[in-house]
């Protein structure tokens, strides 16, 4: 793999930055680093971007599940007892590969987009292709940020996404038991904001492809291109 041609360096760096290139994949580019200049400096350019951005943004805690994760995988915990079953929507293949949220990409959200009393910090949500790329990385496509309150959505692409005329890509709010409901039309190049309550016990965000004025029978008619559970 020509890894000094900008295209590919550019999606590796962003995913690496982004912290959705893991396990191998993740390893495998930082010891390509030091041999690859335009690798390094596709890098260092996403930093520059990313990194700024979360300054703001209030510490968050982590949730004592995530401790636990931390000390077993560093062998200081016995294993936890058997999940509880998973739910129908996690079994779907769609599900598959989708990341923990990242939090360096909550570039993409502002906790002043409706300045509410205390302020609440956002969730962010990294949507990911949910058909996996043939050489096996995972490559984050879409970030999502949602305000503390429930009530503005911001989307951008790590990259751009290329459409036909006809066609448009509309957000959806999965719930874990019922139907998929319409979030609104989201720009496929740029960052979008989308005013309208996250409804109460969404489960995951969803990105499907439709036609140009968006789904007609308010529910995804074309394939779920990405999508994002989220871990509250």
């Amino acid at each position: 793999m020509d890894y000094s041609r900008p295209e590919l360096a550019e999606r590796l760096a962003a995913d690496y930055v982004s912290g959705t290139l893991r396990g191998g994949a993740r390893r495998r580019v930082e010891a390509l680093l030091p041999a690859h200049p335009v690798l390094r400096a596709a890098v260092r350019r996403w930093e520059a971007r990313l990194v700024p951005l979360t300054a703001s943004l209030p510490p968050v805690p982590p949730r004592p599940e995530v401790w636990q994760s931390i000390a077993r995988r560093l062998g200081f915990a016995a294993p936890v007892a058997a999940a509880a079953p998973v739910r129908w929507w996690q079994q779907l293949s769609v599900w598959r590969g989708v990341s923990a949220f990242a939090t360096v990409a909550a570039l993409v959200l502002s906790a002043q987009l409706l300045a509410p009393s205390p302020v609440q910090p956002p969730l962010v949500v990294v949507l990911n292709p949910a058909t996996p790329a043939a050489d096996g990385l995972v490559r984050a496509s879409f970030v999502a940020s949602i305000s503390g309150d429930g009530r503005a959505v911001v989307t951008r692409p790590l990259t751009p996404v290329s459409l036909q005329a006809d066609r448009a890509l509309e957000l959806w709010a999965v719930p874990a038991e019922g139907a998929p409901r319409s979030l609104g039309l989201i720009a496929s190049d740029t960052a979008t904001v989308q005013k309208g309550r996250v409804p109460v016990g969404t489960a995951a965000l969803a990105v499907s492809l439709e036609p140009a004025g968006g789904s007609p029978s308010g529910a995804p008619t074309g394939p779920v291109l990405y999508v994002g559970k989220l871990n509250s």
